[in-house]
């Protein structure tokens, strides 16, 4: 795998395989990789000759009192996963590459409406800066193909919108949510979990799937269904950030004649914030 810092050393490496005539996918990754990324890693080596990764920590999606300081770093060993996974290219800038002259002075990247809701409403700023970040890779790497999990189902939908909005004409792929043997969507946020949050996070996914079954069950008073997750999650001593039952294409609240839906779950175990998903196709 060839590791690029400068943004001038990957172009000169991504054009010479395009003039091999080879496809190029991209999966943009914080770090800390765990299963679920590799996962991602081994679905854009299925679509494309080349898969680029990129590996940073960026600062305009934390809002302030967030966990940028201390998000887990682990490079040597995101390096050899990535490596075993088949990447053949990471990019792993730092933030003066990527934002040459500070935060403050840099264009930003906004997805509206879409953005608005659920984590947008908690984390004011946040899709601002995933949008942003992901259009310069966008833009850097130039792939044919972005490949993304569904953990994160409002990033995947702001990305898919800006890819359209903006015409990078990239193919975008959602992979689903890895959990680990008991349901627990993977994510690097949990290694702050200790064994006793780790049991109560998984009150997120029961409480996901118990309410999906209600709703394939006929139940349609999603107000009631919502309020009864929350006092679930109170009940276990988490903290409800939001339990939304939506439209899947637009993220807004669902109507009794909605037929995609997809719930969307964060709740605080603890001090860590985890996000949780699950779609139902009635």
């Amino acid at each position: 795998m060839i590791i690029c810092h400068q943004a001038s050393e990957l172009h000169q490496l991504l054009n010479t395989y395009r003039r091999e005539g080879k496809s190029i996918a991209l999966v943009p990754t914080m770090g800390n990789l765990h299963r679920g990324h590799v996962r991602l890693i081994e679905k854009a080596v299925g679509l494309a000759d080349i898969v680029v990764s990129s590996i940073f920590v960026n600062p305009m999606q934390f809002g302030r009192h967030e966990d940028l300081d201390k998000y887990p770093r682990t490079p040597d060993a995101d390096i050899e996963k990535l490596t075993a996974a088949g990447c053949a290219v990471l990019f792993a800038p730092s933030v003066k590459e990527m934002y040459p002259l500070g935060l403050v002075e840099h264009t930003v990247v906004s997805v509206p409406a879409i953005s608005a809701r659920h984590c947008g409403a908690s984390r004011p700023g946040h899709f601002d800066g995933v949008a942003t970040v992901v259009s310069k890779l966008f833009n850097l790497v130039k792939p044919d193909h972005a490949v993304f999990g569904l953990k994160d189902y409002q990033q995947f939908k702001v990305i898919r919108k800006m890819n359209a909005d903006m015409c990078f004409g990239i193919q975008l792929t959602g992979v689903a949510t890895e959990r680990d043997e008991n349901g627990l969507a993977l994510s690097s946020r949990n290694g702050y979990l200790s064994a006793a949050e780790k049991h109560t996070a998984l009150t997120i996914i029961q409480t996901l799937r118990s309410t999906a079954a209600q709703i394939e069950n006929g139940m349609r008073d999603f107000a009631a269904l919502e309020q009864a997750a929350k006092s679930v999650f109170e009940s276990r001593q988490m903290r409800p950030d939001y339990f939304s039952i939506c439209r899947a294409d637009t993220l807004a609240p669902a109507s009794a004649d909605d037929k995609q839906l997809v719930i969307l779950a964060a709740a605080y175990v603890g001090t860590t914030r985890l996000i949780d998903n699950i779609e139902i196709n009635l």
